[in-house]
């Protein structure tokens, strides 16, 4: 999957599968997740945003089903 570096404080870079709508995020932190079932205009939202960590809290984050890759 390839991943978009990302500008901001939390958030390092997004990658999205249209196939199987899966979002991974690489934290800032070092931690990899993937979040499943994400709408592609949900992805969009995230790239869009004036604050990615800010749209993730409030669109993502207790939304999806994710799996820790790291």
């Amino acid at each position: 999957m390839r991943m978009v570096p990302v500008s901001s404080s939390n958030l390092s870079a997004v990658g999205y599968n249209t196939d199987t709508r899966t979002l991974r995020i690489e934290f800032n932190s070092g931690g990899l997740y993937d979040y499943s079932g994400v709408p592609s205009h949900i992805h969009q939202g995230l790239m869009s945003a004036s604050s990615h960590g800010q749209y993730f809290h409030q669109h993502i984050r207790d939304n999806y089903p994710y799996n820790r890759l790291r």
